[in-house]
């Protein structure tokens, strides 16, 4: 008998996948926040230091 692969293992390896994955995808918004902010002549880099620590936070 050829059983379908069972739905709970599906789920199962998708949150152990999210759970490895590590949080660089979390602090991917305060990266790309704090590269368009760095943008900004002159004052972008002391503008972007919260986002800067955010991501620091967020991902070591």
């Amino acid at each position: 008998m050829n059983r379908p692969f069972p739905l709970w293992s599906i789920t199962a390896s998708l949150l152990a996948s999210f759970a490895l994955s590590g949080c660089g995808v979390v602090a991917a918004p305060c990266r790309v926040a704090s590269a368009g902010i760095k943008m900004i002549p002159v004052i972008g880099h002391a503008a972007a230091v919260p986002t800067d620590v955010c991501a620091g936070v967020i991902d070591p």
